[in-house]
């Protein structure tokens, strides 16, 4: 069986999306599902000459075609950067072991996340060479899975898990390596309902990051399931937001399960809290009853001109039953608009380490000596008690590497040494 392979990559120089994001405000693309769902694909497509013998059915598979109809998705890719879109996202929603399992195709799935970020690549690459004054982004697409960590799927067995942390992590690891050797622009968790699951993430995409992988900005989005206010796992989007504030992200946004009517509310409570950019692709209204979606482009567009009128995003597309149409009516108003500003700068969270100034830029303080500076606040540098500890957290790799624009200090200097 051909497998792909790519060479290590080396660290990366700072994203411009950053610069971008403080200047303007940045047009996500549309759905992917929908945009397949036009054509009408048979099985035969779906499993191209390669997986013709293949014993489990394979029709619905979406992120196979990478692989069997490679065309049709950089089309897709095309026709969304045609419509304005900065960034597309990669054909990768299911693009894990576990997703893939359902298929048995658990083998292909480093090169499934390879060719899906190439695709995308290739065609980010060929409009930014149309529109050199408006560079083009691909988003490394990373779901959910279909299983959730903090959830039982049998009601008689409560404390049941179907899957574990570390089946999670290793899991996505595989996943991400294959979208950054491929050539993604920044990473993207997305349609979070289960906070957990997000974490097995973000702990392999750090492991990923430790290894020597070439680092990339984090985008994270959740899902508000309904009218609760709540995530699949019962978090509010407050509760959401502490559970990943500690991290060093681009944006965090909300996405899927609501029209941009029914999300407005909860992007608005993100936007209260969030520190970083904030983002928001909502779906083309609630679904009809044949599980279709009805809003026209004008309709959700209008709506979502709202979050920009009260400055709520930095970063807006849609969700399912989005279109090419839908997401040029969201170019049309972004450059109407200014980004939303974040309410103060980006800090790590105090059980991270404390920010200090040295030489008049911000440092990272280690957790140790961040701890023993609350205890004996304006009480000397061995304040607290026990001895002075070494410098082992002086660089501080996963801050660093995060790209968070933090550097740890050493322990004595942040102690007064």
């Amino acid at each position: 069986m051909p497998t792909t392979s790519a060479p290590a990559s080396p660290p990366a120089a700072v994203s411009p999306l950053h610069a971008i994001l403080r200047q303007r405000v940045l047009v996500l693309d549309g759905a992917m599902g929908t945009m397949i769902q036009r054509h009408p694909l048979t099985e035969e497509d779906f499993r191209g000459a390669r997986f013709a013998d293949h014993p489990k059915p394979l029709r619905g598979n979406n992120d196979l075609l990478s692989l069997t109809r490679p065309d049709l998705i950089q089309g897709i890719h095309a026709e969304y950067f045609a419509a304005g879109a900065d960034m597309v996202e990669t054909n990768t929603f299911s693009g894990t072991t576990i997703a893939q399992a359902d298929y048995g195709l658990e083998h292909v799935v480093y090169e499934l996340n390879y060719e899906s970020a190439r695709l995308a690549r290739a065609a980010a690459d060929a409009y930014s060479a149309l529109t050199p004054d408006k560079p083009r982004f691909v988003a490394g697409a990373v779901g959910p899975t279909n299983r959730t960590a903090s959830l039982s799927p049998d009601v008689n067995r409560p404390g049941f898990r179907a899957v574990t942390f570390d089946e999670l992590a290793a899991a996505y690891h595989e996943q991400v390596r294959g979208l950054v050797d491929g050539g993604v622009d920044a990473l993207l968790i997305e349609t979070i309902f289960d906070t957990l699951n997000a974490k097995a993430a973000l702990y392999a995409v750090q492991q990923f990051f430790d290894e020597g992988g070439r680092v990339v900005p984090l985008m994270i989005s959740g899902t508000i399931t309904d009218a609760s206010g709540r995530t699949l796992s019962g978090q509010t989007v407050e509760a959401f937001w502490n559970s990943i504030r500690h991290l060093p992200l681009l944006s965090v946004g909300l996405n899927c399960a609501l029209g941009a009517d029914q999300l407005k509310t909860y992007v608005q409570e993100l936007a209260r809290l969030a520190d970083v950019h904030v983002s928001a692709y909502p779906n083309a209204g609630l679904p009809n009853a044949f599980g279709g979606y009805d809003e026209s482009a004008r309709e959700f567009a209008d709506v979502v001109e709202n979050y920009l009128k009260e400055g709520l995003v930095t970063i807006v597309g849609g969700c399912c039953g989005t279109t090419p149409e839908h997401i040029a009516a969201l170019s049309e108003l972004a450059e109407r608009y200014a980004p939303r500003r974040t309410p103060h700068p980006r800090k790590p969270v105090r059980e991270r380490g404390r920010a200090v100034q040295r030489d008049g830029q911000p440092r990272l303080c280690p957790p140790r000596a961040d701890r023993r500076l609350r205890r004996g606040a304006g009480r000397g540098p061995r304040a607290g008690g026990g001895r002075r500890a070494g410098t082992r957290h002086q660089h501080g790799r996963g801050h660093a590497r995060f790209g968070t624009g933090y550097d740890y200090v050493s322990e004595p200097d942040c102690l007064g040494a």
